[in-house]
């Protein structure tokens, strides 16, 4: 499977480069991802959650890394889910801060059936990416991921309150807030 996303960051490219170069700060808005640390120049270790309550753990290593511009890696052998990736860090026109590219490529766990498993239980990766650039654009932009009083837990209340789309107000609703 392969992924593409992309935002927009109020920062330069260094100060977003830099942010993303803290693999140990990933996790603080990467929704699945429960741990990552530095292994040795180059390697980290990578444990994140699945789909069906799965934990998934792998080495990884960067294999290019240009300072302000591109970081890109790839797991080792042996990794519960073989994966690839870069990020790209591209000013944005009218220097109105950074665009950030992200391409994810990987192999889902079991095959063509957990990925429509995983779909049918609301666990669709491309939307997840786009989720996870949205809370970093305001973990750059903010200092924190923004979180409602619904969920004042952020990702550990997902199971507590799944998202749904979006739909306007009832008539009931409306008068609610009116009142």
């Amino acid at each position: 499977m392969e992924l593409t996303s992309a935002t927009t960051v109020t920062r330069t490219p260094e100060e977003v480069y830099a942010f993303w170069q803290q693999l140990e700060q990933l996790p603080s808005f990467m929704a699945h991802l429960d741990d990552v640390r530095r292994t040795g120049p180059g390697r980290s270790h990578w444990k994140a959650n699945a789909p069906f309550g799965r934990v998934v753990e792998w080495d990884a290593e960067t294999i290019d890394d240009v300072p302000g511009q591109r970081i890109a890696w790839r797991s080792l052998e042996g990794a519960d889910v073989p994966n690839s990736g870069e990020v790209r860090f591209v000013p944005a026109p009218g220097a109105r801060g950074t665009e950030v590219h992200v391409r994810l490529s990987y192999e889902v766990p079991g095959g063509a059936l957990g990925r429509a498993a995983a779909k049918y239980f609301g666990e669709e990766p491309s939307q997840q990416l786009d989720d996870d650039l949205r809370r970093f654009k305001q973990v750059m932009e903010t200092g924190e991921v923004v979180r409602s009083d619904g969920a004042p837990r952020g990702k550990q209340a997902r199971e507590e309150f799944p998202q749904h789309p979006a739909r306007p107000l009832s008539d009931d609703e409306r008068k609610e807030v009116l009142a």
